[in-house]
C-alpha cells in the first residue's frame, strides 16, 4: 500500500484520534488538527514516539483562515497532502421545537461550513496540479443524515444531511474535471466515544455510548483505512445501516410509526 500524507480535522479525540492511530500504524504521515492544543499535541507525541510522523497544527475548523494555514503547513513542511479528512463536528441535544436561530447557526458552522472550508481548500490544492491530479477528500457525516431517528439531534441531523448533499455535488463536479480526485462520504452509526457527552446541552453525567449496536473506534478506523486504500463514493461504518436505510426509504411513514428511536438502531457517532 502506498504511503500517503493525510490531514485529519477534529483529530484530538474520538473518531479522529482513532483514525489517526490506525493510519499511523499503516505507515502514513499525518497532519493532525483540532482546537484543543494539549490533547492534540499529546496524540502527535504518542504517534511520533511509536515511530510514525505526525504534525500537530492547532486550528478551528470553522475558520477558513485556520484551515488554510493547516494546508500551507502540510505543503511547506511535507510537500503537500494526498488525503484530507473533514472529521470535525459536534452534536446538540435539542428537538426541533426547542431550537433557536443561534443553535442552528452553530450546528451548521461546526458540521457543515467547517467541511466546506476543507473541501474547497483540499480540492483547490489538488486541482492546482492539473487535470490528471490525484487526491482524496473524505467527509465524515452520520447515519442520522439518512435516517434522522434521533429527534433530540435535530439540528445535527440537518447539518449532516446538508453535508451529504454538498459531498455528492462536489464528487460529481470533480468527476467531470479531475476524475482522479476522489470524494468519499463516511457515515458512522453509534460509536463508543464521548460524542453524546460533549454534545451541546447534553445533561451532566451523559454516559459514553455502549451496547450491542455500538461500534468501537477501532472498527470505524478500519473503514477509513479501507476507503483510503480503495476509494468509494460512500460507506456506512455499521454493516446494518444499509438495510435500515433501505427500510426507511421504502416506507417512511411505516418506519416512523414503529417508533424506532435512539438506542434501538445504529444512530449517531
Amino acid at each position: 500500500m502506498a504511503k500517503k500524507t493525510i490531514v485529519i480535522t477534529g483529530a484530538s479525540a474520538g473518531i479522529g484520534a482513532g483514525v489517526a492511530r490506525r493510519l499511523a500504524a499503516d505507515g502514513h504521515t499525518l497532519v493532525l488538527t483540532a482546537r484543543r492544543q494539549t490533547e492534540l499535541e499529546r496524540l502527535a507525541a504518542e504517534l511520533n514516539e511509536n515511530g510514525s510522523r505526525a504534525l500537530a497544527v492547532v486550528a478551528d475548523a470553522t475558520s477558513r483562515t485556520d484551515l488554510q494555514a493547516v494546508a500551507t503547513t502540510a505543503i511547506d513542511t511535507l510537500g503537500g497532502f494526498d488525503v484530507w479528512i473533514n472529521n470535525a463536528g459536534q452534536g446538540m441535544t435539542r428537538t426541533v421545537l426547542e431550537l433557536t436561530d443561534i443553535d442552528v447557526d452553530e450546528m451548521m458552522s461546526v458540521n457543515l461550513k467547517s467541511a466546506l472550508h476543507g473541501m474547497q481548500i483540499a480540492a483547490g490544492y489538488y486541482m492546482s496540479n492539473g487535470p490528471d491530479a490525484t487526491g482524496q477528500i473524505i467527509n465524515v457525516s452520520s447515519f442520522l443524515a439518512r435516517v434522522p431517528l434521533a429527534t433530540h439531534r435535530s439540528a445535527y441531523n440537518a447539518a449532516k444531511a446538508a453535508l451529504n448533499a454538498l459531498t455528492a455535488n462536489l464528487r460529481m463536479d470533480l468527476r467531470r474535471t479531475h476524475p482522479n480526485v476522489h470524494v468519499t462520504l463516511v457515515m458512522p452509526g453509534m460509536v463508543a466515544t464521548e460524542f453524546g457527552r460533549n454534545a451541546v446541552y447534553s445533561p451532566e453525567g451523559t454516559p459514553v455510548y455502549s451496547g450491542p449496536q455500538v461500534q468501537s473506534v477501532e472498527d470505524v478506523a478500519d473503514v477509513f483505512a479501507r476507503v483510503i486504500e480503495n476509494p468509494v463514493a460512500e460507506v456506512y461504518t455499521n454493516p446494518r445501516s444499509h438495510d435500515m436505510v433501505q427500510d426507511y426509504f421504502a416506507d417512511v411513514e411505516a418506519f416512523e410509526a414503529r417508533g424506532i428511536v435512539w438506542g434501538s438502531a445504529p444512530a449517531s457517532r
